[in-house]
């Protein structure tokens, strides 16, 4: 199970039982190295094997393997996105300016960001919808400054309404 989700997380799409395509790029050696160690620490066996597609039609299957995992992958981001979108978008409606809310928010945001820094690193495709999910985490980054700006003015109007001087008797 660990050998999968490391072969997984560097953006391996699966050929058949047990065999498992990715480019031979310099950049995914490392993952390769790390699911090799992991297979081998649990008995098993593990072989890389740089094979080349026969034509254009075999090629096209790669590809097309490929494309299919890292769209599903940036449209489940995006979707995330999303959700992140309307959660601050109910924490202003319910007018929730926490320090608590805030720092929830910020941890959410750290995994998007973390999510989408994995996704370019196996998107040896380039694809545009990377661009696009790019643009929509730089949307829910500025949504939260927005929050964040919103939650400091409260915090910062509750503290002087604090400072109100005491109309007791002076000493």
């Amino acid at each position: 199970m660990a050998v999968w989700r490391e072969l997984r997380k560097a953006g391996a799409v699966p050929i058949s039982a047990g065999t498992w395509a990715l480019p031979s790029d310099p950049e995914f050696q490392a993952a390769l190295d790390r699911a090799e160690n992991l297979s081998r620490r649990g008995g098993g066996k593990f072989a890389i094997i740089d094979a080349a597609p026969r034509g254009d039609e075999s090629a096209a299957i790669i590809h097309d393997a490929f494309k299919a995992a890292r769209l599903d992958e940036w449209a489940e981001f995006e979707a995330d996105c999303g959700k992140y979108e309307a959660e601050i978008a109910k924490e202003i409606r319910n007018e929730k300016f926490t320090f608590g809310e805030l720092e929830e928010e910020e941890q959410s945001l750290e995994r998007l960001r973390r999510w989408h820094h994995d996704l370019m690193k196996r998107d040896a495709l380039h694809l545009p919808e990377a661009a696009q999910a790019g643009a929509r985490l730089r949307g829910c980054e500025s949504l939260l400054e927005g929050y964040a700006e919103m939650v400091y003015d409260v915090m910062r109007d509750r503290a002087a309404t604090l400072d109100v001087p005491s109309t007791g008797p002076e000493s």
